[in-house]
């Protein structure tokens, strides 16, 4: 196969981390090209290069087409058939799915844009995928899975010859999942180069050709996918074998409530959700992109109180009417989007990790005791292996894995009697999620109510004691760890 793009040498340094140590390999012309390693091992960074948004140190080159290429500017790199499709996806919410394809390189005629070219054009692309949407919506209108869509619409308009998807399935169904790899079938077929970046290890094996695998910032070796296996792959992301991906489930044989939860309602996003939680077991919730699990959370928080239902906690009546009635009461949300919710990107880790409880690192509850946050941070850092330079790191130059462990330390530092994960390891590696698994299980055996919302359905069988599961605003299902299975999960989460 032709060798469209050669990496030798590619280094970058950073004030205080040398985030790639001489990383070389080559991408080939129609190969699906996995990229994996843990968070914070470089592929970030080496896609931001060949993106034109880093400049690479000196001593390394890249090839393109076997002609040796700098890649000053991202301008440069899509001119050259380079496209990214970010794991955040990058769009104008208030333009319409065509303006956002050819935004930059409208069709005009006499300096005037050509609406009715603009739309033609749009309308053939989105066509050629396979998609029926209408190119007149506004982004805001769509759903995760169409917006995404449109980011690989914009990227073919482009006429790319290498497309990077870094985590494109993290918010899509199984069934868009499905959709979704058709699509990368056919580009493949087309001779484009996918390079795909995910923590998801089953999808590796189902879409990729060949596997590079980066271990911090160091090229740790290409393979033919179908030469590797779980185990052997996730050898080569950690450097020592992982005899487990779950830790061992805990007993859970208490009937003390922790939650109870009775007929709570809000128009257009449930109805009639009741259900139990108790002390020591990790109750999960299963279901489809909008069956209603995050609204459900929400609700609970005081994000979006509900019109009726009621909500005891430790057989306490509450009525959060906002997040801040909900903490005093002892409810805690890891949200579903770290960037939007979760963190103050501009702020360094300590100050995101100590913001929701100041009062516990303070003096007489006014001025901020700096030995003590230090001290807190310190201890979050070590027991979530959150990778950073420094506590006063800013918290935007974290990778995305460590930002997540970065708001699961703001909230293990605010007592509470519940805490709501909402997918808490999208886009985090293996080692890391093991990390988290195990916390959620030591919280559930110190007496914290522990619930978790996920869209990967292994997880939640490796470590829920039961499982709901939602479809269009319900609770369709109620599955014990007996009962566990893929299989019937889906037939609930569908409706079926």
């Amino acid at each position: 196969m032709e060798e469209l793009i050669r990496l030798e040498n590619i280094k970058k340094t950073f004030p205080e981390v040398a985030a790639l140590k001489g990383v070389s390999f080559s991408i080939l012309k129609g190969e699906v090209h996995a990229l994996v390693g843990e968070n914070g091992a470089g592929k970030s960074t080496l896609v931001k290069i060949i993106a034109g948004i880093e400049r690479m140190d000196p001593g390394g080159a890249i090839y393109f087409k076997g002609k040796k290429t700098e890649i000053h500017d991202p301008h440069y790199a899509q001119g050259l058939g380079i496209a990214v499709i970010y794991q955040e996806l990058t769009y104008i919410p208030e333009l319409t799915v065509a303006e956002n394809i050819f935004l930059g390189r409208e069709p005009s005629r006499g300096g005037v844009i050509d609406w009715k070219t603009l739309r033609r054009k749009a309308e053939e692309l989105l066509s050629h995928l396979g998609l029926s949407l209408d190119p007149a919506l506004k982004m805001k209108e769509l759903s995760t899975a169409q917006k995404q869509m449109v980011e690989i619409a914009r990227a073919l308009s482009m006429k790319t010859e290498i497309l990077f998807m870094d985590e494109p399935t993290a918010s899509l169904t199984e069934h868009e999942i499905q959709s979704l790899f058709a699509i990368i079938r056919e580009l493949k077929a087309r001779g484009v180069a996918i390079v795909y970046i995910s923590h998801r290890l089953e999808e590796i094996f189902e879409i990729t050709d060949r596997t590079t695998v980066l271990r911090d910032g160091e090229w740790i070796g290409t393979r033919a996918t179908k030469d590797l296996n779980i185990d052997s792959l996730i050898q080569m992301m950690v450097g020592r074998q992982m005899s487990q991906r779950y830790p061992p489930r805990l007993p859970s044989e208490t009937e003390e409530e922790i939650l109870r939860v009775e007929n709570l309602s809000l128009p257009g996003r449930f109805r009639n959700i009741s259900f139990t939680l108790k002390k020591g077991e990790i109750l999960g919730f299963a279901g489809l992109m909008g069956a209603g699990r995050t609204e459900v959370a929400r609700a609970l928080f005081g994000a979006e109180p509900p019109e009726s239902g009621n909500i005891f906690l430790k057989g306490k009546k509450v009525s959060p009417k906002n997040p801040q009635e909900a903490l005093k009461a002892g409810i805690a949300l890891v949200p579903e989007d770290r960037k939007e919710q979760g963190l103050i990107l501009a702020m360094a880790v300590n100050h995101n990790i100590t913001l929701g409880n100041l009062n516990g690192v303070c003096r007489n509850n006014f001025f901020i005791d700096h030995a003590r946050e230090k001290k807190v941070v310190e201890g979050y850092i070590k027991e979530l292996s959150i990778k950073t330079p420094s506590p006063a790191w800013i918290v935007r130059q974290l990778s995305g894995g460590n930002q997540q462990k970065v708001v699961v330390a703001k909230w293990l530092f605010i007592p509470s009697h519940l805490i709501v994960f909402d997918e808490p390891t999208r886009g985090i590696d293996v080692e890391a999620k093991y990390e988290i698994y195990a916390l959620m299980q030591r919280l559930a055996s110190e007496g914290i109510g522990v619930v978790m919302i996920s869209s990967e359905l292994p997880e939640l069988i490796g470590i829920c004691h039961r499982i709901l599961v939602m479809h269009e605003g319900k609770i369709t299902g109620e599955l014990k760890k007996e009962e566990f299975s893929q299989e019937r999960i889906m037939a609930y989460a569908t409706g079926s």
